[in-house]
């Protein structure tokens, strides 16, 4: 008997009704997401529709002169490629793995078909657009009136709900492309967070040591978007999953 528990993991895949869930599981290709992989680039039609379980993916917004800046973070709470069934095909956005992990995929055509039927997998899947939608917004909002050390806080913390330990590992390249910064502003900025005691860093890699100050330090944009995907989708705890086995 094949078992399906570490894809329930992802909390969109774990709120499933069993129904669905029995119908989806077969489908779902496990995936390795290594870090800095684009996993769809603006204006190209999305293949499959992605469920991060220990990555994070991160939706970036290309410039015509290459520049960008992220709009938004999926990680384990949800899908990238929802303009699959929002029926926009594609986006103008990019997506790339920020921190490399285990995921999951379904082809979009067969997400399309799921997401036709309506139901639970209908509503589900809505709230969790409108959730990133409310995302989007404020990061927009914050990106435009909050200073970068505010940022950066936000950014630790809506990575850190996503990832399972304290410890995030990317390149001060790929944290300036999604800050819409220079690489001097987020080493500038790193070091500064390091100074107040509430992170330690090296290249490459950032240990949260207080999660507190930070939600401190940081401006209301990050409760702003926690609260609207908590009220928005529903959460279960792993000892109230099912199984997740097909017999």
């Amino acid at each position: 008997m094949q078992t399906y528990d570490d894809l329930r993991k992802n909390q969109l895949l774990a709120t499933l009704p069993a129904q669905e869930w029995n119908r989806w599981a077969p489908m779902l290709e496990r995936i390795e997401m290594p870090l800095g992989q684009v996993i769809y680039e603006s204006g190209v039609a999305l293949d499959y529709v992605y469920f991060p379980i220990t990555a994070i993916v991160s939706l970036l917004y290309v410039m015509e002169n290459g520049a960008s800046a992220e709009i938004a973070v999926v990680g384990n709470e949800g899908i990238v490629g929802v303009s699959i069934f929002m029926g926009g095909e594609s986006t103008p956005s990019r997506a790339v793995v920020q921190s490399a992990g285990l995921g999951c995929r379904l082809k979009a055509g067969l997400m399309k078909v799921e997401f036709d039927k309506a139901g639970a997998v209908l509503h589900l899947l809505l709230r969790y657009t409108q959730a990133l939608i409310t995302q989007m917004a404020q990061t927009a909002v914050c990106n435009r009136h909050h200073s970068l050390d505010q940022q950066l806080c936000r950014w630790l913390l809506l990575s850190l709900d996503r990832l399972q330990g304290p410890e995030l590992v990317m390149t001060q390249e790929l944290i300036a492309n999604m800050l819409g910064v220079r690489r001097e502003g987020v080493t500038e900025g790193a070091l500064k967070l390091q100074k107040a005691g509430l992170i330690q860093y090296a290249r490459g890699r950032i240990v949260v040591l207080d999660r507190k100050g930070l939600e401190a330090r940081t401006c209301e944009c990050y409760a702003v978007v926690k609260r609207e995907y908590d009220r928005l989708l529903p959460t279960v705890s792993q000892d109230r999953n099912p199984r997740g086995e097909l017999g």
